[in-house]
């Protein structure tokens, strides 16, 4: 689903993990922003019809024959372009700059010097001053195209910064926009404003018109079934089709008996008693669970709960008299992540059907939030009314309790992991952290070890604990607890959860794309 908007950034994707980011940034100032891959960028350009084009990073080298590069048209659009690490590299190489390999590497935090005034540096950055940066880089520009001038340099960038003002072209050859980088976000604003000069109309205010209009338009006077999981995303995603749409939607609220604790009892008596939402509840426990006990693999795990849906969603629109539409949460980084941009396109998330539903459903996908980040759902989800313990709840995985369950999986299982799960959460909200948290979840390791309980051995499992920081989703950090809160927790679940002796804490970092336990 596509909604009416005039500015716009076009970002290009090389296939840097930081890509999202740079749409993030863009989009927390106000503007439209929007990523292609690489491989359809000039396909993107024409129908997207930017006012300015930013060129992300690459694990591609520009002094490689064959590596990507950026369609001449943009360059001769008049347009205000930004280049960015491999962005800044592949710009030059292909308006007359040379970039050699084989000079000092650089990666991680850098200082640039600041040696011209700049427009992308306005208000932010002043000549002679001295800045933290973040790099990664083993190219580098050695000249410079004719109407470039540097204005930035670093130890082993002398380019690190130019600018064709003329031209309003810019490149960097460090990431402004990952936090490493001291005012990053702010440079990025100065290209959207200052260079760009495009006007703040991308609110969730505006989207919300914008998507009932889109949704009005596209569904007419059909019918549409909602898969509603109670996370932020398809909550958000029935409450829109619902002032779209009204009683021509109808939410299915499959219970795959892999929830958290009490989560079905809150998402009923939020849709029906709350909103007055068309609502079928299946009780399909026995169905998914019976079909996941035998089986250890994670993502077979994935597929199995993915089919099983499917099976639900199709034998309740026989019984609703059919649906010409089925609506899903899905957001913008899993579009994203199902395209590589290095490569054939993938499938990240197997529970998510972003390529197209089976043939034999015969129904069109409708995905109203397919534009938004996270945080952007969670601003719509305000503006909607949507409760705070729903915004603000914790990622949970469509798959639930199943990919943390490692290993076979029995009802027995299933009732230790969520009772002590409920217990780690219910500690972290008293302990006012929470919100703090980007996701925490307890996990039930295929592990069970000897203990000693009072005057009693015990053999009984391991209990995982994990917390998280991220502001994006796609990259994350351990929450750093104190002992004391830690000694509490796992009191708690060995003294009230029979079938759990030992817990641990999980402190791995975790790069893009890792955030929920496998």
């Amino acid at each position: 689903m596509s909604t009416l908007r005039s500015d716009t950034i076009l970002i290009i994707d090389f296939g840097s993990q930081v890509t999202q980011l740079i749409a993030r940034r863009v989009r927390e100032v106000g503007v439209y922003s929007e990523i292609v891959p690489f491989q359809s960028a000039l396909e993107g350009f024409k129908r997207i019809n930017p006012q300015a084009v930013i060129l992300s990073g690459s694990p591609y080298s520009a002094v490689d024959d064959g590596s990507p590069r950026v369609p001449m048209e943009i360059f001769n659009a008049g347009i205000p372009v930004l280049g960015i690490c491999y962005g800044e590299q592949i710009m030059c190489v292909q308006l007359g700059g040379k970039v050699e390999a084989g000079h000092e590497r650089e990666f991680g935090r850098a200082l640039l010097d600041i040696k011209e005034e700049s427009a992308l540096f306005d208000g932010v950055w002043e000549k002679g001053s001295s800045h933290q940066v973040w790099m990664s880089h083993g190219d580098r520009v050695v000249a410079l195209p004719e109407g470039f001038h540097v204005i930035g340099t670093s130890h082993g960038a002398p380019y690190a910064a130019i600018a064709d003002e003329k031209r309003r072209f810019y490149a960097l050859q460090f990431h402004p926009e990952v936090v490493h980088t001291t005012d990053g976000a702010k440079l990025l604003k100065n290209f959207v404003y200052k260079i760009s000069g495009l006007k703040n109309n991308w609110s969730m205010t505006a989207y919300r018109k914008q998507a009932v209009a889109a949704i009005r338009k596209k569904v007419g006077k059909s019918h549409v079934i909602c898969g509603l999981s109670g996370g932020v995303d398809s909550s958000v995603v029935a409450i829109l089709l619902h002032e779209a749409i009204g009683d021509q939607l109808t939410c299915v609220f499959v219970d795959h008996g892999l929830m958290r604790k009490n989560e079905v009892e809150e998402v009923l008596t939020l849709f029906r008693e709350y909103y007055n939402i068309n609502l079928v509840h299946v009780n399909a426990a026995d169905m998914f669970i019976n079909a996941l006990e035998d089986e250890t693999d994670p993502e077979k795990k994935r597929k199995i709960i993915g089919r099983l849906f499917i099976e639900v969603f199709e034998e309740e629109t026989k019984k609703i008299g059919g649906a010409e539409f089925l609506a899903q949460g899905t957001l913008y980084p899993d579009v994203i992540e199902s395209v590589s941009a290095i490569g054939e396109p993938v499938t990240i998330k197997s529970h998510h059907n972003v390529g197209g539903l089976p043939k034999r459903m015969k129904m069109q996908l409708i995905e109203p939030l397919r534009e938004l980040f996270k945080d952007d759902v969670r601003s719509l989800g305000r503006e909607l009314g949507l409760p705070e313990q729903f915004i603000e709840r914790h990622p949970f995985p469509g798959p639930g309790l199943a990919v943390r369950c490692p290993g076979a999986i029995t009802r027995e299982k299933l009732e230790i992991l969520r009772e002590a799960d409920a217990i780690y959460l219910d500690e972290i909200r008293k302990a006012g952290l929470y919100g703090k948290i980007w996701q925490a979840f307890a996990v039930l390791l295929p592990v069970q070890t000897v203990g000693v309980m009072g005057d009693a051995r015990t053999y009984e499992f391991v209990c995982a604990l994990r917390a998280v920081t991220s502001v994006d989703g796609m990259t994350a950090d351990f929450y750093p607890y104190d002992m004391e809160f830690l000694s509490k927790v796992a009191t708690r679940i060995i003294n009230e959860v029979r079938g759990i002796n030992r817990v641990v804490y999980d402190i791995t970092s975790k790069p893009p794309g890792t955030i929920e336990w496998e």
